[in-house]
């Protein structure tokens, strides 16, 4: 059974994470399938554009990484200070950049559907 990531992920330990990632029933993220000659190298450009997008998003810094033909090896640093120095409204803005949210964060990135929101409703954007 997996471990969840409060357990496994300590701030107050370490900042800094070795994380790899790896394709499976012989699948190639990038590079040349030797088996049926087909090359997956423009992918290895697309890996690596959206590491560091999600890494500007997510305030982590990536230290080191390698793109390989079958994993990923990402050496990163949880960016605290700077996360810690976010609004709420930064972290949403974030968000959005990524996923589409629910309808109550959209209403409440709207200053005028904000305002018409109950407490309530504000608490849960919030939690």
């Amino acid at each position: 059974m997996p471990t969840p990531r409060s357990k496994q992920i300590s701030l107050s330990q370490t900042l800094y994470y070795h994380c790899v990632s790896r394709c499976v029933r012989r699948a190639y993220l990038c590079g040349k399938d030797a088996l049926t000659g087909k090359s997956f190298e423009h992918r290895r450009g697309w890996v690596e554009k959206r590491l560091l997008f999600l890494a500007q998003v997510f305030c982590i810094d990536v230290c080191a990484y390698a793109v390989m033909s079958n994993h990923t090896h990402l050496v990163l640093r949880v960016n605290l200070d700077e996360a810690n120095t976010l609004s709420d409204e930064q972290v949403l803005i974030r968000w959005h950049r990524i996923f589409k949210g629910t309808l109550l964060s959209q209403q409440y990135m709207r200053i005028e559907d904000r305002q018409q929101l109950t407490p309530a409703e504000i608490r849960q954007v919030k939690s």
